[in-house]
């Protein structure tokens, strides 16, 4: 069986976690599964949003602990979960988590390391790790705090409670609440939308976002006027104010539009 299925539509790649006999627990041959095919996604510029889900109505069960603790040495095994984290956070296209039933543990980090979340109203979130003797993983303890503000992430990550889609959208871990019968038509809709931007600068206020929560402003700034310079460089500005001046939708491409210069210097450097 595969674990992992890969489909591509109109830009759009979706990764389904398929181990549905397991709630899509995450075992070693997944963990490996979704490190290559996060690295793979953000070298391929034919995607242009990603959508994480999984297979069978259920999102992820977290790591998968049936058959106990691995004989490798944890820092072996965390150095995959660390690869998968970064990987998925850093990926240079807007990346949407479309979540059912339980999302919980590594699983729910997953979710919440996406730019949006899309969720149904049975969907139910822990950070389970403190009953199972653990710490939180893949990114929690960086994630919670910015999303809830320090003392609901102690609350969450200490007492391991299980909350309901409408207390996860409450608390900003939930960007959408839809119901089950229209999440896909939703999903589609946003990622439409997503697409149909501008593809470099959506990598880059992506990056400012995530970046600037460990910045003073002055970094901030810096680093915005630094995006700003690439923006201009590609076709897509001059597109858009086509596009108003026309009163149309504008067609960004990401394509790079600096023209080129003959040099003056001679071989030689002078």
């Amino acid at each position: 069986m595969t674990v992992l299925l890969t489909s591509d539509a109109d830009g759009v790649r979706t990764l389904a976690l398929n181990r549905p006999h397991r709630k899509n627990a995450i075992d070693a041959e997944l963990w490996e599964a979704l490190r290559t095919a996060l690295a793979e996604t953000g070298r391929d510029r034919s995607v242009r949003a990603v959508v994480l889900t999984g297979a069978g109505g259920v999102f992820c069960s977290g790591a998968d602990i049936s058959k106990g603790v691995s004989s490798a040495h944890p820092l072996y095994r965390m150095r995959t979960l660390t690869d998968v984290t970064l990987l998925l956070h850093e990926l240079p296209v807007p990346t949407v988590a479309k979540v059912s039933g339980v999302a919980v543990g590594a699983g729910w980090n997953l979710a919440l390391g996406c730019d949006l979340v899309v969720a149904t109203p049975d969907a139910r979130f822990s950070q389970i790790f403190a009953r199972r003797g653990l710490s939180l993983d893949c990114g929690g303890s960086w994630l919670l705090p910015r999303l809830v503000g320090l003392q609901q992430a102690k609350r969450l990550a200490l007492l391991a409670e299980t909350i309901d889609a409408e207390e996860a959208r409450a608390l900003n871990l939930v960007t959408w609440v839809v119901d089950a019968s229209k999440v896909d038509a939703f999903v589609d809709d946003l990622t439409t939308r997503l697409v149909a931007g501008a593809p470099v600068a959506l990598a880059q206020t992506k990056a400012l976002l995530n970046e600037g929560a460990d910045q003073t402003l002055r970094e901030a700034l810096a680093n915005e006027a630094r995006a700003q310079a690439v923006n201009f460089a590609t076709a897509d500005v001059p597109e858009a104010y086509a596009a108003f001046a026309g009163k149309r939708e504008p067609l960004f491409t990401g394509r790079w539009a600096v023209p080129g210069r003959t040099s003056t210097r001679s071989e030689d450097g002078t």
